[in-house]
């Protein structure tokens, strides 16, 4: 197996992509190709006495997107970019996967363009993993598609369900459709349309489908699949991940507020340790685009080299999991026939 990284792309990129890259290399035994400005990745190889790793290779991209690029045109105008380097690669069948911390909108329109969606795919998705309470569950889309129709809700549920089955054990994922209310008459024409389609599959046994769930009851465990249109789901996001930072910075003033206070947070500290690990973006890597005929995993912005190392992982555990191909055979239940 061969994973393509996009060696230039993110906040702290090159230095914390190639090291992650390294430490993929060491640690999976497959193929790691870091793909970039060569002087810089191999100058940075060498630093770290790591030139010689097995399974590691590289690929010269003389440039770059920016993060001030329009995610819409820049792989066309920068054709030489190591994200569309990457891409062309995958597409040419010179690589199974894609990993890139960089761009989320021009990683979307360049995996569209050049890696393609799985036929009968309206749309990619960006599925991230978030914590909930009793484990972790699975937003579709968190931020792809701002203007959805009813099929592509019901597409991103299923797309969901077989994530989480294929990769991550689930046997019978809960989805729920992200709404303002739980009952099935709540709604705009959007999710009134989207109910019904899920319904129709879940009365089929087709998902497990439980209805329409509040935000507010995502995080506390409501559902394994939250379905929802990109707008609301990177609003959900957004809010979910600073609701966490604020409550951590809460607690630390509290723990700070005396020497009583401090002794307390020393009896509690394990506890803690574990709740700001709920929220460790390291551990997971990335999100994948579900949807694009090849793996494709968006690796955050900020990846430190743990979290690009986990992004590859990612890829490699999709690349095996035969995802692709059960949503390929599940397209017939995920598509509007027209009457």
């Amino acid at each position: 197996m061969k994973i393509i990284v996009d060696a230039m792309g993110g906040d702290n990129a090159p230095e914390a992509i190639v090291r992650g890259g390294v430490l993929a290399a060491k640690k999976f035994g497959e193929d790691i190709v870091l793909v970039g400005q060569e002087d810089k990745v191999r100058a940075i190889l060498k630093v770290d006495g790591t030139e010689n790793t097995p399974h590691l290779s590289v690929v010269h991209a003389p440039d770059l997107v920016d993060m001030h690029d329009d995610p819409a045109t820049v792989l066309r105008k920068k054709p030489d970019s190591s994200m569309a380097v990457a891409l062309k690669m995958v597409q040419k069948g010179e690589g199974d996967a894609i990993v890139s911390a960089g761009s989320t909108g021009a990683l979307l329109a360049g995996a569209t363009l050049f890696c393609k969606r799985i036929k009968g795919i309206r749309r990619g998705a960006l599925a991230p993993v978030m914590p909930c309470a009793g484990g972790q569950m699975l937003l579709v889309d968190a931020g792809a598609n701002t203007e959805c129709t009813a099929e592509y809700l019901l597409q991103f549920a299923f797309m969901g369900s077989l994530y989480l089955q294929k990769l991550m054990g689930v046997a019978k994922p809960r989805v729920g459709l992200v709404n303002n209310g739980a009952e099935d008459s709540k709604g705009d024409p959007l999710r009134l349309e989207a109910y019904h389609l899920l319904k129709e599959a879940g009365d089929a046994g087709r998902l497990h489908f439980v209805g329409n769930v509040e935000g507010r009851d995502v995080p506390l465990g409501a559902c394994d699949v939250a379905v929802c249109d990109g707008f609301a789901g990177n609003v959900m996001l957004k809010t979910i991940e600073g609701t966490a930072k604020f409550m951590s910075a809460e607690l630390k003033k509290v723990f700070l507020r005396s020497l009583g206070t401090k002794l307390g947070y020393l009896l509690v500290k394990g506890g803690l340790d574990d709740f700001r690990g709920l929220f460790d973006q390291d551990k997971i890597g990335g999100a994948p685009f579900l949807g694009i005929a090849y793996p494709v995993i968006k690796a955050h912005g900020s990846s430190n080299e743990t979290a690009a190392m986990n992004a590859i992982r990612q890829a490699v555990e999709f690349t095996k999991s035969g995802l692709i191909d059960d949503i390929t055979a599940n397209m017939e239940f995920m598509t509007i026939r027209e009457k």
